[in-house]
């Protein structure tokens, strides 16, 4: 699958250009922008992931801070998933506010939800889902900043 749903955007004279990748869904927006796919449990889906990075810093000296889970070797982050003309199967992730100890990092973290969450993600009404839309405890997180320039990461979205 490829991440981010394609938005395509048009140019100046109202030509198509290349679909750019919307990578993170606002939880904000579940019920607005991304509801079409949000309110059907079919196109739920759980992203398993170790740890996620983000850019810190001044722009143009950003380095890349690494954030997991505690504890866990794996976690799942909460997603949507849908097939586009553009890229096939594609995926994003659920973003909420972040915890306010991690707000230096980034003000938005992506939705991790424990294994005993996973069932109510996949399947209940969109209703259900807003009790998810906040931070995960920053207490629960590892943080390790790096020296690593973002400029030459793999990294970006």
């Amino acid at each position: 699958m490829t991440w981010g749903f394609p938005v395509v955007l048009r140019g100046k004279q109202g030509q198509p250009l290349k679909p750019k990748p919307v990578n993170n869904a606002r939880f904000d927006k579940l019920g607005a922008f991304w509801k079409r796919w949000a309110a059907l449990p079919e196109h739920r889906c759980l992203i398993p992931t170790s740890r996620y990075a983000e850019a810190v810093g001044t722009p143009g000296r950003m380095t890349e801070t690494w954030l997991s889970v505690r504890g866990e070797p794996i976690f799942a982050w909460a997603g949507l998933w849908r097939t586009s003309d553009e890229w096939g199967d594609c995926y994003t992730g659920a973003m909420t506010e972040n915890a306010p100890e991690l707000e230096h990092i980034h003000d938005r973290s992506p939705v991790i939800l424990r294994a005993d969450q996973w069932k109510t993600w996949l399947t209940a009404p969109l209703a259900e889902l807003y009790a998810f839309d906040k931070p995960y405890p920053a207490d629960a997180m590892t943080v390790e900043a790096t020296a690593n320039l973002w400029a030459r990461s793999t990294n970006k979205g």
